[in-house]
């Protein structure tokens, strides 16, 4: 007997477990930002099965994935041994994973590396562990040389030929064949059994053969060995006549001894097997006799499972897949012919390798939670329960009071950071064993929003609406909506709140527009976002397109008037048989109709249109038919479309009841088109005179109907018919029919009690519906009383929707019900909700406020906490306010506005994570205790200063160019140093398109703010980076590249002051330009946006750059290609005493590009940037050229016979007829033409471009 020592210990343990229920773990969204910054130990994700057979000819592959952060380290033990993979070179692992490759090129066996594999994931959070990976190779052994001797059998006996495979891994498949590789037939008398021998039950003199092949195929190897055949000899007890032989008597008429049937397999009257659970079942019972007997299978006790059970080889194996525990039991199977038959017993028993009830899972757990992993598995015989933690017995680990094992289950009490671990639990029995990791993470995370920041939600009038803030934090948060900044929390009435954070505003009213904010609140922080709500009038077509008829040649006209918010974008489209309209130079659409001119029977169709909105749509559609002037005879209506049928007639009210009635009517003329469908419609003249609802729909071949109705209404009744085409006209209206009154059905809904003032209570509830009323004098019962209090209850019995409670004490509990009810009785009660009245100030303030662990912009505070009793109210939070006072930087301003952050705890040494915080400035703050409506009086205020940071970035950085090679480089100092600058970092490289150069640094004084770089090469642009350093390292980069033309460095700076609310008007920019803009405070310059970018629209249509088209480099290479051969040509000439003077062809060049490209000036300088631009300038030398007619047989100055007339070395002079004014020079490299621009003669291209 159990002693009531043990009674009290299981009861602890029930009530625990009980208790434990309430405890839900933490479910971490599966979000990118949460999951990047989520530090959670391993996870095994995929690894090997646990009999791994693998093929020796392939590389072995062991699989071990995890997955975690930090990212996992692996290791392996194998036959329970550290496996040192770096001391074999056969053993490779594969990076960021723990998968092993074993490859055997270099040499080794494969049967060297068999064994207990098992891999461990390990970082610092905790240990996860694979299966028990067991390796073994595949064997293909080959038969065992047999010399076999022919077997010799009488005719009508029975014979086993044994096939005996050798054991291979996995084990092959047998089959019999011979010589000609042609399977041996089988039949009811000869088949093969489970274990591969041919059983002949019964011997006939054709099967004698020498032939007789077992054959065994291996998967893994893809081969079939064949053992040595068997050679079958025959003796018949008479001759053998074969012309009488025949199907029905196959020993051809001679007398065969018949024989009752026996059991060749198994052995004796019973036998026994034994079957894992889900695992397949496979009976045998071959029988020998003449004739060949049949076989029946039988279940004592019951019935084979028709489901699951097979019957194969000609019904002598019984299968049945997926055993289970009730197919345990004693199987029949009877073997019968002629001459009697026999039984055999087979006891079955299903045993069950473990298998799970409830797999531990993944539990992530805020700081001082609770919390609980479970580990049921059964099996038979019932398996044994071990639990690891990071792979090493619970029991061997250190003790852990937060940590209390109870046979499968391991129950946390208030666990801490640190003590993330992974627990195995492992579940074995003789027939098998599980593992399942499942890690224990303790988390503590502040608030965070998941959703897109300051959200713009359009929805329209009177529809259902959610707003969603997807938020997380560990400890999880309490989520608060507010509306405009105000309230005390959305909840209740129009709005609920979900869960997940998502706000319903049941019906969207205009009243409803305004800016939604939800707040996360947490011991650890806040967060919030916002939503902003916009309530659109719906989009609808108040005068829609008719059905019409049209002669063709006439003008078909369709309306489609909309009204629409007008703050939407609304755009009408129409559509013809579901395909959009090709609008041509026909058809005509404005925004309220469509016309089609002209008709013709291409025209014909159903027109749809269709209005849309950025948030809501409405359509409505109209067939056109075209019809033939002879149409319009009604004798040929019947070739007419099929429309809407006409409106039923002649409603009618029968059988009236209290709560029904019989509503009947005619069906009108269908048109074409069967009625499908009829829709009743009612309306009642007391709430909402003249509005028609939908009351139901019946099927179109229903006339009479019995309509459910609601008590005391006064209802008239009309109907719609509905076809494949549309809807009818509504009928006329029926006579009125008014139901008899009742008590209220329903229970008001939304019932709350809470307080407005500290010694009162607020009870309200949502009125009943006018259809839920049933009858006049409606009224509302109201119950309170204190709860668990057990008094009487008070009550009250109102018209309106709310009842308010005076004299009550501060912030206690109220048990609250409602009742309907009216003339004819009263409804049902409503459950009992739970109430408070109202709140008071608090009286007890936080002490010993206090902070540790100041860093450069966080700190920890700590408070003593109140009595929760003194709040006076429902606890939402310890509030800290805190302000910067001042900055340890002399002269530098601040602002001084104070800043809230809420904390929420029960323990009993609060803390908390103060951050955000400026660095190298002087803090002060108190704190107070807040209930809904008010706040406690103040704590002790504290002073403490944030370490020294790094700089935020330099004011401003502006680059100008002082001249072709010079860059002058100017800032402003940081607007909060953060500490105390000890100076500047600045870093340039050139760039190139998307390639960067080597970078090259330098460090400035902290009293410099501007900096001269001369630069190597003017044509090459530079990048700049410039940080404001302090003692704790450089801060914020400012970035800009140098301006690449010559006037693009004479960037100015125009501070224009701001007098107005956003968003304003930035005036007087100049076309096409690149401006940066940033808005600071005038008083506080430490209050400032980031700046951005933006570039003004040019003034004129950019012109193409000529020389980036093809024609025109190729036109250029053709003239170079020409004054080459040109010049080769004067020299052959002159070298052989021709005369043709080397002036004469420059001359006559020259002037042929004089006329070609007359009256365009000519640039003296024009060199182009990597970048494609091109930089420029003139001086008072770069005069227009002007070219006029000459012949080349002018006068010409001869010169030497040398290239220096062609060159820098002569004028180049030609005479008075103007055919060339200037110098002909050869361009020289680009390092002698950098340093004497000027010289450099003007080329045609280069005039192209000056135009450009």
């Amino acid at each position: 007997m159990m002693g009531q020592g043990a009674h009290a210990a299981l009861a602890l343990v029930l009530l625990l477990l009980l208790l434990w229920r309430q405890a839900a773990p933490i479910e971490v969204p599966q979000d990118p930002k949460i999951l990047q910054d989520l530090k959670q130990p391993p996870t095994i994700v995929k690894q090997s099965v646990k009999d791994y057979i693998v093929d020796p000819r392939d590389n072995i592959i062991i699989e071990c994935e995890a997955k975690g952060n930090p990212v996992p380290t692996f290791s392996w033990r194998r036959n329970g041994k550290f496996f040192n993979i770096g001391k074999d070179p056969r053993v490779t692992m594969r990076k960021r994973s723990g998968t092993l490759e074993i490859g055997f090129r270099s040499g080794g066996r494969p049967e060297d590396y068999e064994g207990e594999y098992q891999c461990f994931a390990s970082n610092e959070f905790g240990v996860a562990l694979s299966n028990k990976i067991l390796l073994r190779v595949s064997k293909a052994p080959l038969w065992p040389k047999e010399v076999l001797e022919p077997v010799v059998v009488t005719e009508g006996s029975p014979l086993v030929l044994l096939c005996n495979p050798p054991p291979g891994l996995p084990p092959p498949f047998t089959f019999w064949m011979n010589n000609a590789m042609t399977p041996i037939p089988q039949d009811k008398r000869v088949s093969m059994g489970l274990n591969g021998d041919l059983y002949f039950s019964n011997v006939l003199a054709k099967d004698a053969h020498t032939d007789y092949s077992c054959n065994a195929r291996f998967l893994f190897t893809h081969t079939i060995q064949q053992k040595n055949p068997f050679t079958l000899k025959v003796q018949p007890k008479e001759l053998y006549n074969d012309t009488s032989y025949n199907a029905t008597d196959p020993y051809g008429g001679r007398r065969v001894a018949e024989s009752t049937p026996t059991f060749l397999s198994p052995s004796g009257s019973e036998s026994s097997k034994m079957v894992l659970r889900d695992e397949q079942l496979l009976l045998e019972c071959i029988a020998a006799g003449l004739p060949t007997p049949t076989i029946k299978w039988f279940k004592k006790g019951g019935d084979l499972p028709g489901r699951k059970v097979k019957f194969e080889n000609f019904n002598k194996t019984l299968k049945i897949v997926n055993v289970s525990e009730e197919d345990a039991g004693e199987y029949v199977c009877m073997a019968n012919n002629q001459l009697g038959s026999i039984r055999h017993s087979i006891f079955v028993q299903v045993k069950a390798a473990p298998y799970w009830l409830d797999k531990p899972t993944n539990l992530v757990l805020a700081p001082d939670e609770n919390g609980r992993l479970v580990c049921r598995a059964n099996g038979n015989p019932k398996p044994n329960i071990q639990w690891l933690i990071n792979g090493q017995p619970v029991d061997s680990s250190p003790p852990n009071l937060s940590r209390q094992v109870l046979g499968d289950t391991i129950i946390f009490r208030s666990v801490q950071m640190g003590s993330s671990a992974v627990y195995q639990c492992n579940a074995s029995n003789q027939h098998g064993y599980l593992l399942a990791n499942a890690f224990v993470s303790v988390l503590d995370m502040p608030p965070r929003m998941l959703g897109p920041k300051n959200q713009l939600i359009k929805v329209i009038e009177n529809n259902r609406t959610f707003l969603d803030c997807p938020f997380f934090g560990s400890p999880l948060p309490e989520l608060r909506w507010f509306k405009n900044g105000q309230g005390s929390g959305l909840d209740g009435g129009q709005y609920r709140v979900y869960i997940n954070g998502t706000l319903e505003i049941k019906r969207a009213r205009s009243e409803d527009e305004g800016t939604y904010t939800c707040v996360a609140n947490s011991i650890l922080g806040t967060a919030e976002n916002q939503v902003r709500l916009e309530v659109k009038e719906q989009t609808r077509i108040v005068r829609a397109p008719e059905r019409q008829s049209a002669i063709r040649g006439s003008t078909a006209h369709f309306d489609c008037k909309v009204k629409s918010d007008p703050s939407l974008s609304v755009t009408v489209t129409w559509t013809k048989d579901d395909k959009p309209l090709q609008l041509g130079w026909r058809l005509r659409k404005d925004d309220e109709s469509l016309t089609i001119p002209n008709v013709n029977e291409g025209d014909e169709g159903m027109y749809t249109c269709t209005v849309k909105s950025d948030i809501d749509q409405d359509m409505a559609s109209a067939r056109l038919t075209v019809l033939e002037e002879a149409s319009l005879n009604p004798s040929v209506s019947s070739a007419l479309p099929p429309d809407r049928p006409e409106p039923p007639m002649d409603l009618d009210l029968s059988d009236p009841a209290a709560r029904s009635v019989r509503l009947t009517w005619i069906p009108g003329n269908d048109n074409r088109s069967p009625i499908t469908q009829f829709l009743v419609q009612f309306e009642e003249d007391h709430w909402e005179p003249g509005r028609w609802q939908n009351l139901s729909t019946y099927p179109g071949d229903l006339n009479s109907v019995i309509l459910q109705l609601a008590p005391f209404v006064n209802y008239q009744f009309r109907v719609i018919a509905i076809n494949s085409v549309g809807q009818s006209q509504p009928s006329r209206p029926s006579p009125r029919y008014k139901t008899s009154g009742a008590a209220p059905d329903a229970i008001p809904r939304g019932l709350r009690g809470w307080g407005s003032k500290k010694d009162n209570m607020e009870i309200t509830w949502e009125p009943l519906l006018d259809l839920e009323r049933n009858g006049p004098n409606l009224h509302y019962n109201v119950w309170w009383r204190l709860k668990d209090s057990g008094d009487e209850w008070s009550n009250v019995t109102t018209i309106g929707s709310k009842h308010v409670i005076h004299n009550t004490e501060t912030y206690v509990p109220y048990e609250i019900k409602i009742q309907a009810r009216n003339e004819f009785g009263a409804g049902p009660e409503s459950n009992v909700v739970i109430g408070y009245s109202g709140e008071d100030k608090p009286t007890d303030a936080p002490t010993a406020l206090r902070v540790s662990k100041v860093e450069s912009t966080t700190a920890n505070i700590h408070w003593k906490p109140v009595a929760l009793n003194s709040v006076q109210g429902e606890f939402k939070e310890y509030r800290l306010y805190y302000w910067r006072e001042s900055s340890l930087v002399a002269g530098l301003v601040v602002s001084k506005e104070k800043k809230t952050k809420g904390f929420f705890s029960t323990v009993a040494e609060p803390s908390g994570i103060l951050s955000d915080l400026v660095p190298y400035s002087k803090y002060k703050m108190f704190m107070v205790v807040a209930n809904s409506r008010f706040e406690s009086p103040l704590s002790n205020t504290v002073e403490f200063t944030t370490k020294e940071g790094v700089p935020d970035a330099p004011k401003f950085f502006r680059i100008n160019r002082r001249g072709f090679d010079t860059l002058q480089l100017e800032w402003g100092k940081p607007l909060e140093p953060n500490g105390i600058l000890v100076g500047y970092l600045l870093k340039y490289q050139t760039v190139n398109g998307t390639r960067l150069g080597h970078p090259q640094f330098k460090n400035l004084l902290p009293n410099e703010t501007e900096f001269t770089l001369r630069l190597p090469d003017r044509s090459v642009r530079y990048k700049f980076f410039l940080s404001a350093r302090t003692q704790e390292g450089a801060g914020e980069v400012f970035a800009d590249e140098s301006p690449h033309f010559a006037n693009e460095g004479n960037k100015t700076v125009k501070v224009v002051a701001v007098k107005q609310q956003p968003p304003i008007t930035v005036a007087d920019l100049i076309a096409g330009a690149t401006y940066s803009l940033r808005v600071y405070s005038h008083e506080l310059n430490s209050v400032s946006s980031e700046s951005v970018s933006f570039k003004t629209k040019p003034a004129y249509i950019d012109q193409v750059d000529i020389a980036t088209q093809g024609w025109f480099i190729g036109l250029m290479c053709a003239i170079a290609l020409i004054i080459l051969i040109l010049l080769i040509v004067c020299f052959i000439k002159r070298s052989r005493g021709g005369k043709y003077p080397g002036g004469g062809c420059v001359t006559g060049f020259t002037k042929y590009l004089v006329r070609d490209k007359k009256d365009l000036p000519l640039d003296p300088v024009d060199q182009k940037d990597q970048d494609g631009s091109f930089d420029y300038h003139s001086d008072e030398d770069n005069k227009p050229l002007q070219g006029s007619q000459t012949s080349l047989d002018g006068n010409v100055k001869e010169s030497d016979d040398s290239l220096v007339d062609y060159g820098e070395g002569g004028d180049g002079q030609f005479n008075e007829d103007g055919s060339f004014i200037g110098q002909y020079t050869v361009k020289k490299d680009k390092d002698e033409t950098e340093g004497n621009e000027s010289s450099e003669a003007t080329s045609p291209v280069n005039a192209i471009y000056s135009l450009a």
